[in-house]
């Protein structure tokens, strides 16, 4: 299947791939997903390109701001984490921040260009005690005009729906990885208890952000099987950010073999072909990127980024590199409609 794929004109891989479909909820077999990735690396980005303009102007790219109200001390144990309470890193951990500078923080991210607020807390899963103070900032975000998204870990349904409830546009819970590796990064949280939480967060109506993280020793099989998790989501997510892991001192993957740069940007054109309507966010890693690598992720297909400072407890590109590499490039920041 790979050397057929491989082989196919680009005309001819949209109907390659109709043909090589299963079951209606298996739009993508893994098979088909890891012949993308041995299609020839300028018609891969080709292909990622005339998909990306079918469906988003290719010149605008979206600017979300991640702020972490709740910082460290988590319970889980996921391998490339610095906030696992599992591993000793220079981490500390913090309480829930104020509901004020919470605030403060997301007029300061409209203020450079965002238009969407996440906000990220170190939690298995949030308690009763606390859904009312994370309700109150999506409440307050939302007043101030931005798009909301959340991530608190596990999510059961009162708790999806009071976020609904709340105003949430967008809750975030990636699954990391392909099923068949992700029991070598994690043991306190299974791969259904994941999809139970994205089944939750659906059903209660709030917008789906779900990617995962590439460069933790997975082979591109398993690459291949976290596109398709996610493109065989009915529906896929309207948000996927893509992660490059960012060793840290103290975890499992603190020494880890970086990924090919290369692998690194097919990963970001694939998840353009396979999810063709959805926002691909370059999330975690940007820090590590220099800008020729960056503009390849964005012509790959990638729409979306995390402005600011700080990625949770990474470093990011400052706001005004990133305001720099754009006019560069010829970017615009998307604009609330």
């Amino acid at each position: 299947m790979n050397t057929t794929i491989a082989s196919t004109p680009l005309s001819r891989l949209h109907t390659t791939r109709q043909r090589a479909r299963t079951a209606p909820g298996a739009r993508w077999r893994v098979a088909d997903v890891e012949a993308l990735y041995t299609v020839p690396f300028m018609d891969l980005l080709f292909r990622a390109q005339r998909v990306h303009r079918e469906h988003f102007d290719a010149n605008e790219v979206q600017l979300s701001t991640l702020l972490s109200i709740k910082t460290g001390g988590c319970s889980e144990d996921c391998g490339y984490c610095p906030q696992s309470a599992h591993f000793d890193t220079a981490v500390e951990a913090s309480k829930l921040m104020p509901l004020a500078e919470v605030v403060q923080a997301a007029q300061a991210a409209k203020a450079q260009g965002a238009t969407r607020f996440c906000m990220g807390a170190a939690w298995r899963s949030p308690k009763d005690r606390d859904m009312k103070l994370v309700s109150a900032m999506v409440r307050e975000v939302k007043a101030i005009g931005l798009e909301t998204c959340m991530t608190l870990g596990m999510l059961d349904a009162d708790q999806a729906r009071e976020l609904k409830d709340a105003g949430l546009d967008y809750y975030n819970h990636n699954l990391d990885s392909a099923a068949d590796f992700y029991g070598t990064i994690i043991s306190t949280r299974t791969y259904q208890d994941r999809l139970d939480t994205l089944g939750h967060v659906r059903s209660a109506g709030i917008n789906v952000c779900c990617g995962g993280i590439v460069g933790m020793g997975e082979t591109r099989a398993q690459r291949a099987g976290l596109i398709a998790q996610l493109a065989n989501l009915d529906p896929y997510p309207e948000s996927v950010p893509v992660n490059n892991l960012v060793p840290v001192a103290g975890t499992p993957l603190a020494n880890a073999e970086p990924l090919d740069p290369f692998e690194f940007v097919r990963t970001v054109a694939v998840a353009r072909i396979t999810m063709p309507k959805a926002v691909v966010r370059l999330s975690a890693g940007r820090e590590q990127m220099d800008d020729a690598l960056q503009a390849l992720c964005l012509a790959a297909g990638a729409n979306s980024i995390f402005y600011g400072d700080k990625l949770l407890t990474t470093s990011n590109p400052q706001a005004e590199h990133d305001r720099a590499l754009f006019e560069r490039l010829g970017l615009k920041a998307q604009r609330d409609e």
